[in-house]
């Protein structure tokens, strides 16, 4: 019956989480619309999008600080309000406030499902953490793939991004009555006994800190060049939303078979692999043309696939003191992180984007260019020339996580000897 229960709720958990993923990759195949519905450029764009990061933090952090007051059902509950409000919202957007705010309402919805469900999932599987946090997250790259496909399906069917957002309702409805009727346990902090001062103590850890940095970077790598795929790499396919599809695909493959791999490498041996292939896979993104940069989504969707649920399950495994507040601590700078640099390459992008467009050009006046026209001509090619500069950019970041993941991995062989000497002695 237990086990009946366990599969219940996690399957509810992965139900919430496609929501979430859902949001993401229905946004990312719509944002060229919004920008020509409501006449956005890529700073405002930015900016909309970065929203949907600030919200998530900021649930996921409260969350993580009364999840073992409140209780995890009741921050399910929450979630699922916010998720409608959200989603109505968007669907009956007037403009940049109303996108803005919807965006908000709909970040906060998703934090606040991490910040239940990663510490249900640890907790439901204590001797299985990372393996099923990667099964748990597989469902957020898989919902970017249903997503985007039904934005390819629904502009070929010459349907309004109001009904794609409105696809987002069914899941929601659905994961809100699955929780109201199951129970939930206590969390795994409370139940092993460990007190707020442990937990408050492993999240100002040396160690801690630590992955807090690298989730920055971690997170980044994934997450904007996945939101921003389709605006940066139109000069290399007409298909830009297909290589989304293709990278997240890989992901949730990958994420369905973490098992061995895991085990083979441990968490800190997983996460060294990804920084090495997403910096080969980030750098083949920036320079490759035609064809080829479906291989290259290939190799980077391998790179990032393991990253955020296995930081998650390093913690979980190796730091369990800090509970769901570290856990949560976890993704909420992931995705604080994302928001700031997205905001920040909006208007990078932009300025990049000015500069290769004819010496004293006003971006404005190029954007509302119509179509056939020289500036929309001129226009076009500096997004081409821009996009990959982006992306040259941030492939610094898993440039460094490889020199900072190889200092982990040798850090915690030398712990583990530490501890395998203490217990013969």
């Amino acid at each position: 019956m237990q086990n009946i229960q366990t599969n219940k709720l996690f399957w509810a958990s992965c139900l919430a989480l496609l929501v979430t993923s859902l949001s993401f990759g229905i946004r990312a195949g719509m944002m060229n619309q919004l920008g020509i519905d409501f006449q956005l450029n890529a700073t405002q764009l930015g900016s909309i999008t970065a929203t949907a990061f600030w919200g998530f933090p900021l649930a996921m952090v409260i969350g993580g600080v009364i999840v073992d007051v409140i209780g995890m059902k009741r921050l399910l509950v929450i979630a699922f309000l916010f998720h409608l409000a959200g989603i109505a919202l968007t669907i009956f957007a007037q403009g940049y406030w109303t996108l803005f705010f919807s965006t908000l309402l709909i970040g906060i919805a998703n934090g606040t499902v991490e910040a239940a469900c990663n510490p249900l999932v640890a907790t439901l599987y204590p001797k299985d953490k990372t393996t099923r946090l990667n099964y748990f997250h597989l469902w957020f790259p898989g919902g970017i793939v249903i997503g985007t496909l039904v934005v390819t399906l629904f502009v070929n069917l010459h349907l309004g991004w109001q009904l794609q957002v409105a696809t987002m309702l069914i899941p929601t409805l659905i994961y809100g009555f699955l929780f109201s009727r199951l129970d939930f346990p206590p969390t795994e902090r409370v139940s092993s006994g460990y007190s707020s001062g442990d937990m408050y103590m492993a999240v100002l850890s040396p160690l801690f800190i630590f992955m807090l940095i690298c989730m920055f970077m971690t997170a980044i790598t994934e997450l904007f060049t996945g939101q921003w795929i389709g605006l940066l790499l139109k000069n290399v396919t007409n298909n830009a939303l297909l290589l989304l599809t293709l990278t997240t695909g890989i992901m949730v493959v990958g994420r369905a078979f973490a098992k061995p791999i895991v085990k083979k490498l441990a968490p800190q041996g997983v996460l060294l692999f990804s920084a090495i292939f997403a910096a080969i896979g980030l750098y083949m993104l920036s320079t490759f043309t035609g064809s080829s940069v479906f291989f290259a989504a290939l190799i980077f969707g391998i790179g990032v696939c393991y990253f955020w649920p296995t930081m998650i399950g390093f913690v979980a495994e190796n730091i369990p003191q800090s509970g769901a507040l570290g856990l949560n601590l976890m993704g909420g700078a992931g995705m604080f992180a994302v928001s700031i640099y997205t905001m920040f390459m909006g208007g990078f992008y932009d300025g990049l984007i000015v500069k290769h467009l004819p010496a004293g050009a006003h971006l404005g006046t190029y954007t509302a260019a119509a179509d056939g026209t020289p500036e929309a001509a001129a226009l076009n090619e500096a997004k081409n020339l821009a996009g990959p500069e982006v992306l040259q950019v941030t492939l610094v970041l898993p440039i460094i996580l490889i020199v900072a993941f190889t200092g982990l991995v040798v850090y915690m062989r030398s712990r583990k000897s530490r501890q395998l000497a203490a217990e013969a002695i």
